[in-house]
């Protein structure tokens, strides 16, 4: 893929409905694909009963990159899917939230190396949701499905 097309696509993603109806941003992320910061203010239309950001909408913030990273990286020959999450709601966020998203190369390499003797594979991965001042809103956890594509 061109560098072009990549920057085009990388600032497409904010416009994705679901994430631009929650206000979440890409703001940061790695050529490698092995590291993505994004982030969330608080809004009127993402803000629960209470006047703090909607339970539903931080998970939105944190749903597909470790998925995506991952397919970014492993390529074209491998299916991964998310195949489970849990979020804990630490504390209430009241302004602009962020979490970062990081799968280094040895973790993609161990994956590679592990699907060499198994038909799949589950890693799980942790980002923790945070305020603008550090303070930690919510802990997500993700297991993603991973399996060599089938041969035609």
């Amino acid at each position: 893929m061109s560098a072009f097309r990549q920057k085009l696509l990388d600032r497409l993603v904010n416009f994705y409905p679901p994430f631009l109806g929650a206000g979440i941003r890409v703001v940061e992320r790695s050529k490698d694909a092995s590291y993505l910061r994004a982030e969330m203010p608080l809004r009127f239309w993402n803000r629960n009963y209470v006047g703090v950001h909607y339970g539903g909408s931080l998970y939105s913030l944190c749903d597909p990159w470790f998925m995506l990273l991952l397919m970014k990286q492993l390529g074209p020959e491998y299916l991964v899917w998310d195949k489970a999450a849990t979020i804990r709601f630490i504390s209430p966020g009241k302004g602009k939230v962020s979490a970062e998203f990081s799968v280094p190369q040895d973790v993609v390499q161990s994956i590679r190396e592990q699907l060499e003797s198994k038909r799949k594979v589950e890693p799980t991965f942790r980002t923790q949701v945070t305020g603008e001042d550090g303070q930690l809103i919510a802990e997500v956890e993700k297991v993603i499905y991973i399996r060599k594509k089938a041969a035609h």
